[in-house]
């Protein structure tokens, strides 16, 4: 699939690290470095704009090893970019680690995943079908 993009910074478009991932990697387009302290949250521009096809969306997504080594997630994950939006993709992280966490122009800080999806069309009723799990939530099917 081809998807036009527009790049306004220094460093390169979303790169995809294997030929078999689904995450393109986002880099922080910066000038200097960002000093993210526990429990802070920044906005960290990216320079780079998408247009999608009708009936996809782009989701901004956590990098794992950030996660497991530093703390450093997507706050609002994933993060939905929609196919009518033309604004700049910014990444909103969060240093949920205990030590604060230095972004450094061109990290990579994200995920961008290319999904299809389906707008639903909603249709009222008064009752729905019933199933072995009803109403069940949190936990409800177990630990195992």
């Amino acid at each position: 699939m081809k998807i036009k993009i527009k790049n306004t910074g220094q460093f390169d478009l979303p790169k995809y690290q294997t030929p078999e991932s689904a995450g393109a990697d986002l880099v922080a387009s910066i000038d200097e470095k960002i000093l993210l302290k526990p429990l802070q949250r920044v906005l960290v521009p990216t320079d780079i704009f998408i247009e999608l096809p009708i009936g996809y969306e782009a989701q901004v997504r956590p990098r794992s090893g950030l996660a497991l080594k530093h703390g450093i997630t997507v706050l609002n994950a994933p993060g939905t970019i929609d196919a009518d939006f033309r604004g700049e993709i910014q990444v909103l992280l969060i240093n949920f680690g205990e030590q604060d966490f230095e972004i450094n122009p061109g990290d990579r800080i994200a995920q961008l995943i290319i999904a299809q999806f389906s707008q639903a069309e909603w249709q009222m009723e008064e009752t729905l079908t019933e199933t072995e799990r009803g109403a069940g939530g949190y936990g409800s099917t177990g630990k195992q």
